[in-house]
């Protein structure tokens, strides 16, 4: 369900975006939420996260892990509301990882913070991460849930608010037909 108030925020900081974008899917939609736009301003993102926090505080979470890039910030922020430690995945060889010197203990109990949560794919690697070392994802938890209707996880998810995105096929957007410029605001490539 979209939270009116913090799509207000998202709006003010220019993270809502409305127009016609290319996803990473190769699908083209109407709104795109670039977070990284809220996640500049400390007081906002607190903001927000303290929604998410309320709702994953009673998981028991011992750690906060966020996929890098824009999941960073993000979990930064839920673990230092939830007096928990943060930590992040990362990309090696093309393959989520943990390093740095991060780790995770057999039966930590883990909630996994995105920006933007949309498919689940990132998250779900992210989850294997975590499994892989024993520990115990107890939820995900995003600034946005833009997952479609039916489109489930499982796992519990806590959210700032949820956004409704039209999304079409390339060769069948009503978009493209009138004429509106195709813009590529995401950070993976296609």
């Amino acid at each position: 369900m979209e939270n009116t108030k913090v799509l207000d925020i998202l709006r003010g900081c220019g993270s809502l975006l409305e127009g016609h974008f290319l996803l990473s899917s190769g699908k083209h939609s109407d709104r795109y939420c670039q977070c990284a736009k809220v996640q500049q301003y400390p007081d906002k993102l607190a903001a927000v996260m303290e929604i998410v926090a309320a709702q994953a505080k009673s998981s028991g979470a011992e750690v906060v892990v966020g996929p890098a890039l824009g999941g960073i910030v993000a979990s930064y922020e839920l673990a230092r509301q939830l007096g928990v430690r943060g930590i992040f995945t990362e990309r090696e060889n093309n393959v989520m990882t943990l390093r740095r010197g991060f780790s995770l203990d057999k039966g930590e109990k883990v909630l996994i913070a995105e920006d933007v949560i949309t498919t689940g794919k990132s998250t779900m690697e992210v989850v294997e991460v975590v499994e892989s070392f024993g520990a115990k994802v107890v939820g995900l938890c995003c600034l946005v849930d833009r997952r479609a209707p039916g489109a489930e996880l499982p796992f519990p998810v806590y959210s700032a608010t949820g956004l409704n995105v039209q999304t079409f096929e390339a060769d069948d957007c009503p978009l493209c037909k009138q004429g509106k410029e195709l813009e590529k605001p995401g950070s993976r490539k296609i």
